[in-house]
């Protein structure tokens, strides 16, 4: 049997090892899912005849070795930072490698290595990245292919709770790595091009600086702006384009309210917190405000930020129960970000019948025969469970697809990829259309952003 070796057993791996535990036999596959944690590994094992639970500690370089050497093909689902380490056996051991992570500069760097051996490391194979590389690159390979030239490229990604399980203020639950979202924005700032002006958004400002975006069914979003858009450019072939946006996708509000924190310096994690082992969530609160003999947390917090007892901000803030002077944050030296996060999880955590949705929405804007047209293109999927969320479906089976079209030779070209050629995106997202993962694309009149030619 053709061994595939998944290193990780986190939340986005259900639908992974139940797709290929579905292609086994078919296949002849066996499955041998690693991690430090054995019982999560032998949970997502299952009792399935063709899948192996093994307790994995990847910094222990003979064992990871060992299981690197009798696999097939490597499948690390590890966090980002780990990659590096089995990319290096995989290029000595002479197997491939899928992850769903972006290429790290460290994994760029082997690029010439994994080539010579004749090796595939597929990275960036998940949702975001992955499905919309794969999404976004089909129709941009079409325009181009027609003779058209691409003048604006925009794309959002949502990870968010489904229409049905949304019954907070916020209209949001945590549908991936919570700590991902409470310090999302940070380390420099967000980069992107319109009409040809190169624009930037401080981390300080992101959160204000929103546009609106409608999907058919699905109600009105607000997007604001990831940090670097610009290194899409050179990706996608897009080096003269006058617009390239990427952005998150959130309800509308959700923004304006999430900056009250930024503003206040709660999403900070660059200093740890005295005594927050033991500090309630109202001392947590009142540390980052001013002084004062009389007034109350409450009132304190509403004049910083300028907020009436009766405004909707203040409804979200009450909503998670930031007051609570019995409840601890419970984490020895917390940074300000990872007290919040506790806070949040409280509330914004999957309830076991919730689904979460991904949401995910293109633009292309390009000239053709002289005509300044757009395809706007949309993706929904919602999740069936806690377990086979619609993050862990959109970031598994593509990985799972990809696995196999490598392990078959039906993705042949060497090197450190990303999925954006049309021997990758084709077949893949075919087959994701039978997991209900479509796009519906529409025309739409081409605006820009310029549209009477007044400098941007």
């Amino acid at each position: 049997m053709r061994s595939i070796l998944i290193i990780g057993a986190g939340k986005s791996t259900s639908a992974l090892i139940q797709y290929l535990q579905n292609k086994s036999d078919q296949e002849n596959l066996r499955l041998v899912i690693a991690d430090l944690n054995l019982e999560q590994a032998q949970k997502l094992a299952g009792n399935h005849k063709n899948s192996k639970a093994l307790s994995l500690d990847i910094f222990n370089e003979n064992d990871r070795k060992s299981a690197i050497s009798e696999a097939d093909i490597v499948i690390s689902m590890l966090p980002a930072r780990f990659h590096i380490e089995v990319a290096k056996d995989c290029i000595s051991l002479g197997k491939n490698l899928v992850t769903a992570s972006y290429v790290s500069k460290e994994m760029e760097t082997l690029s010439e290595q994994v080539k010579s051996k004749g090796l595939i490391f597929m990275n960036e194979i998940g949702v975001d990245p992955g499905i919309d590389h794969m999404s976004a690159m089909q129709v941009i390979d079409r325009i181009r292919q027609s003779g058209g030239k691409m003048l604006l490229f925009e794309s959002f990604t949502g990870g968010l709770v489904a229409p049905e399980s949304d019954n907070n203020l916020w209209h949001y639950k945590f549908t991936w790595n919570p700590r991902n979202v409470v310090v999302a924005g940070q380390g420099g700032a967000a980069e992107f091009i319109q009409e040809g002006q190169y624009k930037y958004i401080p981390y300080h400002r992101l959160f204000r600086r929103t546009e609106f975006l409608e999907v058919e069914g699905y109600g009105k979003f607000e997007g604001l702006a990831n940090r670097n858009s610009l290194a899409y450019q050179k990706v996608y072939g897009l080096e003269d384009i006058k617009t390239l946006y990427r952005g998150t996708l959130r309800r509308v509000g959700f923004s304006k309210a999430w900056n009250m924190f930024v503003q206040l310096g709660m999403t900070d994690d660059t200093y740890t917190m005295q005594n927050s082992e033991h500090m309630s969530y109202r001392d947590f609160v009142n540390a980052f405000l001013p002084y004062s003999p009389t007034d109350s947390v409450e009132l304190k917090m509403r004049h910083s930020l300028k907020i009436d007892q009766d405004d909707l901000m203040w409804e979200k803030l009450l909503e998670l129960d930031l007051f609570n002077k019995n409840k601890t944050i419970g984490i020895k030296d917390a940074t300000p970000a990872q007290a919040l996060q506790k806070i949040l999880e409280e509330k914004w955590t999957l309830a076991p019948d919730d689904k979460d949705m991904i949401v995910m929405y293109h633009k292309f804007g390009y000239e053709l025969n002289g005509e300044k047209k757009q395809i706007d293109s949309t993706m929904v999927h919602i999740g069936e469970d806690q377990t086979f969320t619609a993050m862990a479906k959109t970031v598994g089976l593509p990985v799972g697809i990809a696995t196999l079209k490598i392990l078959n030779k039906e993705i042949k070209t060497p090197g450190v990829l990303r999925p954006i050629s049309q021997e990758v995106y084709e077949p893949i997202l075919k087959e994701l259309e039978d997991f209900g993962i479509v796009f519906k694309e529409k025309e739409v009149p081409y605006l820009g952003y310029n549209i009477d030619n007044v400098v941007g």
